[in-house]
């Protein structure tokens, strides 16, 4: 991934295309202002007209600009122009002499802070008709400051790879796979990497991957292990798409949905974002903060997404609706913007659970996975404002604290994996114990057993984070059924 910095000490992200609309405010007009001013500066001597003239058309542009807010940055990026990070304009005959001439000086930033004079602005222009000759051994913002320019800072755009301070996880799964739930992440990366290139996803494939998914997924206990306990990869969207139908597979179980309903939920859960096949893909797998335009864009792929699978013959009706819905709040907030107020669909709200849970378990480059038990904590702290809460407390319910796959410790010391819960125990759940090297099994216990005086004889205390590859919970947990 490209980015960029600023040596005046902001960080500008390089783009990857401009987004659809630009800014109401043109800052071409003042580039060119400051390029013709530092052409009046060197060829006319201080205080005459032509420059004071200049300078008064230069002050008013940045009145109008800092009439939407206390500061406003401009942008060259390869040649295309942008107004505090969102796109402006792109290079073009009419554009490209200013610009060129901008950038030749090494400037691609422009940064204006309210309470900027006139002084300031001559001071810039008679830098920059200088500054090519400038030692480079002195700091943009030194040289200013000895100007006295305090309101004005000036840029240079250099790469940088955000990955460098970013964690490097996997994009899916590593390790051994449950047979079934292997075979549906590639089902899926085939359906996915299909719409990403221009083809189409057809109903057929569609309902063949939800079959898999109920039929033989939610029957392993192996494949359930690997997609409830802490994930160390950071998921691609078919991967995250896949654990999400299933998260909301187990919420659909737990509330009693009847097969069809059940059925209509999966799919629109592996396909609530399938909008981001539409975006560009350094965007999507970007490893660090998105830009302000990025974050616009990410956003769009709920409504790529309704565009996209509402064209899509044989699919159910509410699918498309989801993956519109599926970051809308219970409050009706979030995005897209609906009208003030508009409840997303319960289906929708469902999709929305297991989607942060998935999100939080999961690796990204910014944090390590969250376990469980501080996921569904952050899932309680969500509810009623962005998530239902009712459908939080059931997800809680079907997933517990420590589910299945879950490396744990006991109040007797022992380590073990959960291969077993109870609903009506839920924080004392089945263990296969493993030694301290996760060799084992050294035989089963249920951490629900209570002594002579009713006590429990063990209590988890803690989750524990295995190192990538040590633990093959394959080994403890039941796979999928080789006759479903």
């Amino acid at each position: 991934m490209t980015a960029t910095t600023a040596t005046s000490g902001g960080k500008q992200v390089k783009t990857a295309e401009p987004p659809p609309s630009s800014p109401s405010l043109d800052p071409l007009p003042l580039l060119k202002g400051f390029a013709s001013l530092r052409r009046l500066t060197g060829m006319y001597s201080q205080g005459h007209p032509m420059i004071g003239q200049k300078v008064k058309e230069l002050q008013e542009l940045v009145r109008q600009h800092l009439g939407h807010g206390p500061a406003f940055r401009v942008d060259i990026i390869h040649g295309d122009v942008y107004l505090d990070g969102v796109f402006a304009s792109q290079d073009n005959q009419a554009n490209m002499q200013v610009v060129r001439e901008v950038t030749d000086l090494g400037v691609d930033s422009i940064q204006i802070h309210s309470g900027v004079g006139p002084e300031e602005i001559l001071a810039v222009a008679e830098f920059l008709w200088q500054f090519k000759e400038s030692s480079a051994g002195e700091s943009i913002e030194a040289q200013l400051v000895e100007r006295h320019v305090h309101h004005i800072s000036l840029g240079k755009l250099v790469p940088l790879d955000t990955r460098c301070q970013a964690q490097q996880w996997p994009d899916a799964p590593t390790g051994p796979l449950d047979p079934a739930y292997e075979e549906s992440l590639l089902l899926a990366q085939q359906a996915f990497d299909a719409v990403a290139s221009g083809g189409a996803l057809t109903a057929v494939t569609v309902r063949d991957l939800v079959h898999l998914l109920i039929s033989k997924v939610a029957r392993s206990n192996a494949a359930l292990g690997q997609i409830l306990a802490v994930k160390q990869y950071e998921p691609l969207t078919y991967c995250h798409s896949v654990n999400v139908a299933m998260l909301s597979l187990l919420l659909a179980r737990q509330l009693g949905l009847d097969a069809p309903t059940t059925a209509a939920l999966v799919e629109a859960a592996l396909l609530h974002d399938i909008g981001k096949t539409r975006l560009p893909v350094e965007v999507v797998k970007k490893r660090g903060a998105l830009g302000k335009w990025e974050k616009s864009l990410v956003e769009s792929h709920t409504t790529f997404g309704a565009e996209i699978l509402v064209d899509i013959d044989g699919l159910r009706a509410l699918t498309p609706v989801v993956a519109l819905e599926h970051h809308r709040a219970v409050k009706g907030t979030g995005y897209p913007d609906l009208g003030a107020g508009v409840v997303p669909h319960v289906m929708s709200q469902i999709v929305s659970v297991a989607d942060v849970y998935e999100a939080l378990t999961g690796a990204r480059s910014y944090q390590a996975p969250t376990l469980p038990e501080q996921a569904c904590l952050v899932l309680a702290r969500l509810a009623g404002e962005k998530l239902n809460t009712a459908l939080v407390k059931a997800f809680v319910n079907a997933v517990t604290f420590f589910p299945l796959g879950s490396l744990v410790r006991t109040s007797r010391d022992e380590i073990g994996v959960v291969v077993g819960t109870s609903t009506g125990d839920p924080l004392h759940p089945v263990l296969t114990l493993v030694t301290e090297g996760l060799d084992g099994p050294r035989g089963q216990v249920d951490t629900s057993t209570r002594d002579s005086s009713g006590a429990y004889e063990r209590h988890i205390v803690e989750t524990l984070r295995p190192q990538e590859g040590t633990l093959d919970a394959t080994r403890f947990l039941a796979p999928a059924p080789a006759d479903a």
